[in-house]
């Protein structure tokens, strides 16, 4: 099943943090577009593209814009994937990033943050609006020209939202004006 796209994000449900002082949420990024990279450190891919491609994108968007985060989403080789090997493992990459360990999935192997977005595996790069919604999900390789278009054309929407008025209300009371020419 496909994950709903526009829709609201899942919320995370995580274990543990690196890289930050406290644990992160959707609501605390809230105003932020969110790139968010569901890796195992045992994955080749992950390690390979995923991993470098989140610092690449840290670097080239500023950090009041655009977060980068890391989840840790094991569904095998548990033994091996622990949280002491995984720190080591961030430390050793130079991972400076946000962190999370996805919880383990009840009465099922996959982790719970994976199972809400309906992942199919790892990697899996998933961007998410300044305004909570999920935009994108890519399982795989992601290009770099298309996740870096694809976050400019979140962060325009981000900025056209926050310049245009909101007619909600007037929708709400059963009037919905249409928008000024430009």
């Amino acid at each position: 099943m496909a994950p709903i796209i526009n829709a609201p994000a899942p919320s995370w449900s995580t274990t543990q943090w690196f890289n930050t002082s406290a644990p992160l949420d959707l609501p605390a990024l809230r105003g932020k577009a969110v790139a968010l990279y569901a890796f195992q450190m045992l994955c080749p891919g992950c390690v390979s593209h995923a991993l470098p491609q989140a610092q690449r994108l840290r670097e080239a968007f500023p950090g009041d814009a655009l977060a980068v985060v890391g989840l840790h989403s094991v569904f095998e080789h548990h033994a091996a994937n622990s949280a002491e090997t995984l720190e080591a493992f961030l430390h050793e990459y130079r991972i400076g990033f946000p962190v999370g360990i996805d919880a383990a999935g009840i009465d099922d192997p996959i982790p719970q943050t994976m199972s809400a977005y309906r992942m199919r595996g790892t990697p899996t790069l998933v961007l998410i609006d300044a305004q909570g919604r999920l935009r994108r999900q890519v399982f795989g390789q992601a290009p770099d020209l298309n996740v870096g278009a694809e976050i400019t054309r979140i962060l325009q929407d981000a900025t056209r939202d926050e310049a245009e008025p909101s007619h909600a209300n007037d929708c709400a009371a059963g009037a919905c004006p249409a928008p000024l020419p430009n």
